[in-house]
């Protein structure tokens, strides 16, 4: 069986700049229970894989993009853990955290 490049390929397209990153504590430890690492979730953010929003909070996210205004992802690391990603709208930073630090 063939893998799918396609997935490959669009996991790495980098639609916006991160600026410099930042973790919480607890997006910390929830990763390193999860054993999972924070370059694979700001892949995905990166790339416009909003993770797990409503479609309006997609919709915002795609008009936040195109305006320079703050993105916002959500994910579940490997343990079940909700983790945000938000990246400012100047995109001068980026910050994992768990939704009750924000």
């Amino acid at each position: 069986m063939q893998p799918n490049h396609t997935t490959n390929k669009q996991s790495t397209i980098t639609r916006f700049a991160l600026g410099r990153t930042f973790i919480t504590p607890g997006a910390e430890e929830a990763l390193q229970i999860a054993g999972q690492t924070a370059i694979e979730f700001l892949r995905r953010h990166m790339s416009g894989d909003w993770g797990e929003l409503s479609d309006e909070d997609v919709k915002e996210n795609e008009f936040s993009l195109r305006e320079g205004l703050r993105l916002l992802s959500a994910y579940q690391t490997g343990k079940g853990q909700k983790i945000w990603i938000i990246t400012e709208g100047e995109r001068s930073a980026t910050t994992i955290l768990l939704p009750s630090e924000y």
